[in-house]
């Protein structure tokens, strides 16, 4: 049997991925599906190609066709397409169009006034590079399909009960327990624990992880039948995201904005879940400067986790019977269906860890 502790984005897809292989799964989470006290929750997730890294933007082609088999064979639409921009100094667009030429995926470099006509509810100070396969997935949605699909292939899935010990036995084996007093042995464990893995008692060593409490802010739109591409922005003192919110924005179309750094530095059970106001005014701030299209009052906010490595490349990698998926540095969402595929592999035998992933090379 092989277990898989945790059942947000990546451990609800890495039982589906085994499941659906006819291997025997348990996924054991220690809250309810879809909570929102991790990483994982939400009706909106950014899912775009265009990455400085070629290494990324490779990922991301196969990242695509995962979705599109998880999609068809759960019935449920989790990606919406709506196009990408990517702005600011810091993004680079003309650095970016490079990128994306030399691996195949279309792109447009648009001057400022040539973007301002055709997204004139964004005001554009500087080149800016589009392209049309970038798009919104529904996260929560992502996950009930991946349980409920690993769960119509056989897994069993144990929800409300947390995983507070795991001891390697003899034959190479985990003994779980539980804190409903149960204990469970396993061959091979898959720990997608989240910001939740630098607190559990590993027998193994983890690179240095930073955990950080984010703020994401939704906007409404002022027209509402606009639509609205996903948007990535960096300048000298700002990084920010945007993307249509979904269901987490109201009845209404709205924009969820958010800083993508200056989280606030937490643990997954001591964060305060309490909005930072000066995350707040700035978000606002950029609203009102850059996104006339906007009200730059807030409708609905929130708080979630990022759990970031020094180089924020990924650990999917295998120690023994463990297997160690996490943490995602905060753009691991997009590729949650090929994660789990690649963590079905190495949990099963198939495939030797991404060099990059590795333990041992982060820090």
């Amino acid at each position: 049997m092989i277990a898989v502790v945790g059942a947000g984005l990546m451990g609800a897809a890495t039982a589906w991925q085994l499941a659906r292989r006819g291997h025997p799964v348990t996924l054991i989470e220690a809250y309810d599906i879809g909570h929102k006290r991790g990483s994982s929750h939400g009706s909106s997730r950014i899912f775009r190609h265009a990455y400085a890294d070629p290494f990324y933007v490779r990922l991301t082609g196969r990242a695509l066709e995962e979705w599109r088999v998880l999609e068809e064979e759960t019935s449920t639409p989790l990606l919406r397409t709506t196009g990408g921009l990517d702005l600011g100094e810091g993004r680079d667009p003309e650095g970016l169009a490079e990128v994306l030429a030399a691996a195949g995926v279309p792109y447009e470099l648009l001057g400022a006034e040539a973007a301002r006509e055709r997204w004139p509810s964004i005001r554009f100070t500087g080149p800016a590079l589009y392209h049309p396969g970038a798009g919104v997935l529904d996260a929560d949605e992502t996950v009930a399909a991946c349980v409920r699909g690993a769960v119509e292939h056989g897994a069993d899935a144990v929800i409300g009960v947390r995983v507070v010990g795991l001891e390697a036995v003899a034959g190479g084996a985990v003994l779980l327990r539980t804190d409903d007093g149960r204990e469970r042995t396993a061959d091979t464990v898959v720990i997608a624990a989240g910001a939740w893995l630098p607190e559990l008692e590993l027998p193994l060593a983890l690179p240095p992880l930073t955990v950080t409490q984010q703020q994401v802010f939704h906007f409404r739109q002022r027209d509402p039948g606009e639509r609205w591409p996903i948007l990535v922005t960096k300048d000298a003192d700002l990084q920010v995201f945007g993307l249509p919110s979904g269901s987490d924005g109201g009845f209404l179309p709205a924009m969820k904005v958010a800083e993508h750094d200056r989280g606030t530095p937490t643990t997954a059970r001591t964060r305060s879940g309490v909005v930072d106001p000066g995350s707040r005014s700035r978000v606002s701030g950029f609203v009102r400067d850059r996104l006339p299209g906007l009200d730059p009052v807030p409708v609905a906010e929130a708080t979630c986790l990022y759990t970031t490595t020094p180089d924020e490349d990924f650990v999917l990698d295998r120690h023994g019977p463990f297997v160690i998926v996490s943490p995602c540095s905060g753009h691991g969402a997009k590729f949650a269906p090929l994660i789990g595929a690649m963590a079905a592999d190495l949990a099963t035998g198939r495939a030797e860890p991404q060099p990059r992933f590795r333990l041992e090379r982060a820090g």
